[in-house]
């Protein structure tokens, strides 16, 4: 169960070896969270990122998961849950794709698709019923600003995530009253640092902390982000599509 402030004591990471992910577990883990399951493809790197949690005091175990596979999400998740209650449910994975290959080449940009959207709604959905099922619990969805609205330089990717950002809302108006709380995360890029409004692992595992103490619906890191697509928004599309990379 949470503890009094909101914060996890147990967490399953979905995509487990996402720096992300790996920065919330580490903060939330400084704090109450004892429990932790990473869940991804087996590997030398999700190994890795369960030792370091290891580490820092917590009882981290792996789980076998592949969000291409969504006939398998039941069966993994399930066998999480069976090992007891499950306060936060991560969903990290993701992946940028490379734009101009992925246009060159649908099969790739296709594979974008469905990691980050069909992928996370079946992982989503079983997520949820297992939450809604033991009656309490918080499912944290990492979405994107590029969902928000698409830019020529990315809209592969972003049209991705606007699907994800759209699913994850409605799922939480639908779990609403169920003692599920949902919770999008809509982080500026990671990968380039060197872009505007941009962030880091540790930033948003910060909000992420503080949107779970608030039981937030929506979190932008950085918070401005919030106001400058509102902008963006309703800015012309002969403009729109002018704007910087």
């Amino acid at each position: 169960m949470k503890d009094a402030f909101g914060l996890p004591q147990s967490l399953l990471v979905l995509g487990g070896t996402s720096e992300i992910a790996l920065a919330t577990a580490r903060r939330l883990i400084a704090r109450r969270t004892r429990t932790v399951w990473l869940a991804g493809r087996s590997s030398p790197a999700l190994e890795e990122a369960a030792e370091g949690l290891r580490r820092l005091g917590a009882d981290v175990r792996t789980a076998d998961f592949d969000a291409l596979d969504p006939d398998s999400h039941e069966s993994a998740l399930g066998k999480v849950f069976a090992e007891g209650d499950i306060d936060l449910v991560l969903l990290a994975f993701g992946i940028l794709g490379d734009q101009a290959e992925d246009e060159r080449t649908p099969a790739r940009a296709v594979r974008v698709a469905q990691t980050n959207y069909t992928g996370a709604v079946s992982a989503g959905l079983v997520a949820a019923g297992a939450l809604q099922a033991q009656g309490h619990g918080s499912l944290v969805v990492l979405s994107s600003v590029a969902g928000e609205r698409a830019r020529r330089a990315d809209f592969i990717y972003g049209s991705s995530k606007a699907g994800l950002d759209a699913f994850a809302q409605g799922l939480g108006d639908a779990l609403h009253g169920t003692g599920v709380h949902v919770m999008v995360v809509r982080p500026g890029s990671v990968e380039r640092p060197q872009t505007p409004f941009a962030t880091t692992p540790e930033a948003i595992a910060t909000a992420i902390e503080l949107g779970l103490r608030r039981r937030a619906e929506t979190v932008w890191v950085p918070g401005v982000l919030r106001v400058v697509m509102a902008a963006l928004r309703h800015t012309p599309r002969a403009l729109f599509r002018r704007l910087p990379a």
